[in-house]
């Protein structure tokens, strides 16, 4: 009995492996040793999950995803396997490195899957307001629905890397281009857990500056916002003059922030921020859903600027105005250029956590500039 099960393990090795001898001729498999793994979700697809993995004298692996689709242990030779979850959760997923069937080490790592609105396909809330393409009495000047294949660099630029002190903010993030596409219609920023440059996120941020430039107007920009500690998404716009008098003195005006984490995501700000006899002045208002948060669905974030004032709006609802007649604010009497942006971490919304589910995505629909006719 005990020759037959000898034999049969020999069968098993040389099925798995081609070998269970190790380079000494012993006959004993080596153990597996220093095992690795990393577990990523998908960037269009947070449902989807990705294992890497690798270790010293493997014969083949076993993964496990720790839910009702991936309860029965997968076996591979290679070193990465992906598994799409349906539910919501949090979920251990466990390699084990095998020198035979009896004989492994493993490592374990969780995941959280938020499908929120989304299905297993990954697909996003397509809901929410939507403006229209005319107004009475206004001329569209400018658009851009995002309709393409990629990003019209006749209207945009990239802005990389990590600024002067974090962008002005001590922020955590290395802006890439990488971290931009054009998708479905939609312009498409992805904040991403990852070591480039020196930083361990990397984002992206845009900007019309040189390219298009406006001075009062309606503008409307249709998004759907990020979420998470430490993300700060923004949709706002700097003075042309900034290149020769530096800011405050160029005038910025936020048309839309939001600071996540600690329920912040149900909360947008309006803000602009000028120089006062050589200090910074800023004026700000928020606005609150009365349920659910940004990231839920779509919204429209406008502001209708004039040379008397600047009027912030969410789905039509004003919010924030300012007087902009005094002086002291000339500043808003000039040509200003859009940004749009995702930031990780900074002054403001403070750094990731151990809540904080990367990667984020901001997803522009639309950005449409009316002047009165």
């Amino acid at each position: 009995m005990m020759k037959l099960k000898f034999l049969l393990l020999l069968f098993f090795c040389g099925f798995i492996t081609g070998s269970c001898e190790d380079e000494t001729g012993s006959g004993i498999p080596p153990m597996p040793a220093d095992l690795s793994m990393e577990v990523t979700q998908g960037p269009e697809n947070p449902a989807m999950v990705t294992v890497n993995f690798s270790a010293q004298n493997a014969a083949f692996y076993r993964v496990y995803f720790g839910d009702e689709g991936g309860k029965i242990p997968l076996a591979t030779k290679e070193e990465q396997l992906s598994h799409t979850y349906t539910e919501s959760g949090t979920y251990n997923v466990r390699v084990q490195a095998h020198a035979t069937e009896t004989e492994f080490i493993s490592e374990s790592q969780s995941v959280t899957i938020d499908l929120g609105d989304k299905d297993g396909n990954g697909e996003m809330p397509i809901g929410g307001y939507t403006t229209p393409e005319s107004y009475e009495g206004w001329e569209l000047v400018w658009q851009d629905e995002f309709n393409g294949e990629s990003l019209n660099t006749g209207d945009w630029n990239f802005e990389t890397g990590t600024g002067s002190n974090g962008w002005g903010n001590n922020e955590l993030q290395y802006y890439r281009q990488e971290n931009t596409i054009v998708e479905d219609g939609k312009l498409i920023i992805t904040a991403k857990k990852e070591g480039f440059g020196g930083r361990e996120y990397t984002s992206s941020r845009l900007t019309t500056q040189g390219k298009q430039s406006f001075q009062y107007g309606r503008i409307d920009i249709r998004a759907l916002l990020p979420e998470g500690q430490g993300i700060w998404p923004a949709l706002w716009m700097l003075g042309s003059s900034i290149t020769t008098v530096g800011w405050p003195a160029s005038g910025e005006i936020d048309i839309m922030e939001m600071v996540g984490g600690q329920g912040r995501e149900n909360t947008v700000h309006g803000t602009v921020h000028w120089d006062h006899n050589g200090q910074h002045a800023s004026y700000g208002q928020g606005y609150t859903l009365e349920e659910g948060t940004f990231a839920d669905n779509y919204h429209v974030f406008s502001i209708i600027w004039d040379e008397n004032s600047i009027k912030w709006y969410v789905d039509d609802v004003l919010f924030n105005e300012i007087d902009i007649t005094p002086e002291a604010l000339s500043e808003f009497q000039q040509e200003f250029f859009l940004i749009f942006n995702v930031a990780v971490g900074g002054n403001w919304p403070g750094s990731p956590d151990e809540s904080t589910r990367f990667p984020q995505q901001m997803k522009v629909d639309y950005v449409r500039v009316f002047q009165p006719e």
